[in-house]
């Protein structure tokens, strides 16, 4: 982070985060063509593609037995507080692949994965009733392609000068999350600012916000919805990812809003006792 940038300004962002209640900083989400040192990264594996899958050249068994969420990575990564790191070949599962811009198109399987599934091979996750309402999905998401080698998410932290994210994600529970919502709706002044669109929880972080960023939208992304990712969140746990330009303007501008406020401060007794109920109190 710059001496200049949103990280500093006034009340800076350890004011922030505890007058939301939270004692872990967010995590950056950027591309990069250099690998962050000490990062996490699922294990390398051959790149799959429709091409590969039409030829019947993609080994399955070795795809999904090197399975590995992102969301498993990033929760890694937040308990280490270290980078979590993808790329076309350390991309954990093919959905993660997809999402993160490292394939594209979609693979042919997709579809049924999330939906009816195909017999004898795999069930299906029956988020959607049937492969064409999900490729009708996948044809409308259609993430950006990776723009460097490295889809990088790690603490703010750990930015070197002159660096900044493209997305800022945060993690917290409902009561946390009702301050982040109220304040981008407070900032923008746009009440349909909040998105929880379906997808995955990498989509939640990662596709979501710079698809609708590329569309112009300063649009924040209330996600870790999908019962597959919640294993990799804590109990009652959700995300919430911002441009990098949005986060500039809550960091800025929270003390002007309710949260400098005595309602807020009514949720903030429930914040600690939530944290006290889940052994997190401070001491």
């Amino acid at each position: 982070m710059t001496e200049e940038g949103p990280a500093k300004s006034p009340g800076g962002l350890d004011g922030f985060l505890e007058v939301l209640g939270l004692d872990e900083a967010p995590m950056g989400v950027f591309y990069s063509d250099r690998e962050p040192e000490g990062g996490v990264s699922p294990k390398p594996q051959i790149p799959v593609s429709r091409q590969a899958e039409e030829k019947g050249e993609v080994d399955w068994m070795a795809v999904m037995g090197n399975f590995s969420c992102v969301l498993g990575n990033v929760w890694r990564a937040r308990k280490k507080r270290v980078a979590a790191c993808f790329d076309r070949e350390r991309f954990g599962c093919v959905g993660g692949a997809f999402y993160l811009g490292f394939l594209k198109p979609y693979l042919h399987m997709h579809p049924p994965f999330i939906s009816t599934g195909i017999p004898g091979i795999f069930p299906g996750e029956r988020y959607a009733p049937t492969p064409e309402v999900a490729a009708a999905f996948f044809d409308t998401i259609d993430p950006l392609p990776a723009p460097k080698r490295w889809c990088v998410i790690q603490p703010l932290d750990r930015f070197a000068e002159g660096e900044s994210p493209e997305v800022v994600a945060f993690f917290g529970r409902p009561e946390v999350m009702s301050g982040l919502c109220y304040l981008a709706y407070f900032v923008t002044e746009d009440i349909d600012v909040v998105k929880t669109p379906f997808g995955p929880g990498c989509s939640g972080l990662v596709t979501w916000p710079l698809k609708h960023l590329k569309q112009g939208r300063e649009w924040a992304v209330l996600g870790g919805l999908d019962p597959s990712c919640r294993k990799f969140l804590k109990a009652d746990e959700v995300t919430f990812a911002v441009p990098y330009s949005l986060y500039g303007k809550m960091l800025s501008r929270w003390q002007e809003s309710f949260l400098a406020g005595d309602t807020w401060r009514t949720v903030r007794k429930k914040i600690e006792r939530s944290r006290k109920a889940w052994g997190e109190a401070r001491e």
